[in-house]
């Protein structure tokens, strides 16, 4: 067996275009806990931090056969954690702003139904409509709105152009709408 102990990252990382995970738990050895102490510090929620660490992991093992290496993992993932700190920080913005236009919006609107239904059952209905969509709109909807990624994340990580992306976001929102009309736009914060 190999001793993946003393290989460099660029080793590493060529053995992890090779699907090789001793390679990637090398990696994921060498750098958890670095990350964790940086998203920690950045995010001040322990629990946060973990998640963000392991996005990151999960993101490169996804990425794996495709992934190239120019500095050093060093500088690779000290990039990761500021750019997934930075979207978790914005979503949690996100869904403040949310908050308050949704509790204005319920409060001087009409929306006899809605008004009627708590916010966790119209979260359910919304992740029910959404599981409805046909396969690749729904997946492209829920990276787009639950893991914020931007059209051009989304056309790369699914191989298709972000043309194709576009029309899978408009047809799930067409067909949302239909459900939930006007209100989506707030739902889909609740994502």
């Amino acid at each position: 067996m190999q001793d993946y102990h003393g290989l460099t990252d660029f080793d590493l990382a060529k053995l992890l275009n090779k699907s090789d995970e001793f390679a990637f738990r090398e990696i994921y050895i060498r750098y958890w806990d670095r990350l964790y102490v940086i998203a920690r510090k950045r995010l001040r929620d322990a629990i946060e931090a973990e998640e963000v660490v392991q996005d990151i992991f999960c993101n490169l093992w996804r990425k794996r056969e495709s992934f190239t290496l120019s500095k050093g993992f060093d500088h690779y993932f000290s990039v990761a954690v500021k750019f997934e700190v930075i979207n978790r920080l914005a979503k949690k913005a996100r869904h403040s702003i949310f908050e308050k236009e949704a509790s204005s919006t319920f409060s001087e609107t009409d929306f006899s139904t809605i008004e009627s239904l708590n916010l966790q059952e119209l979260k359910n209905q919304l992740q029910q409509s959404v599981s409805l969509l046909p396969e690749k709109c729904r997946i492209v909807f829920l990276l787009k709105y639950e893991k914020d990624y931007t059209q051009h994340q989304i056309a790369q990580e699914l191989q298709i152009s972000e043309k194709t992306v576009e029309a899978h976001l408009s047809k799930a929102r067409k067909t949302l709408r239909g459900s939930f009309g006007s209100a989506l736009t707030l739902l889909i914060g609740l994502l």
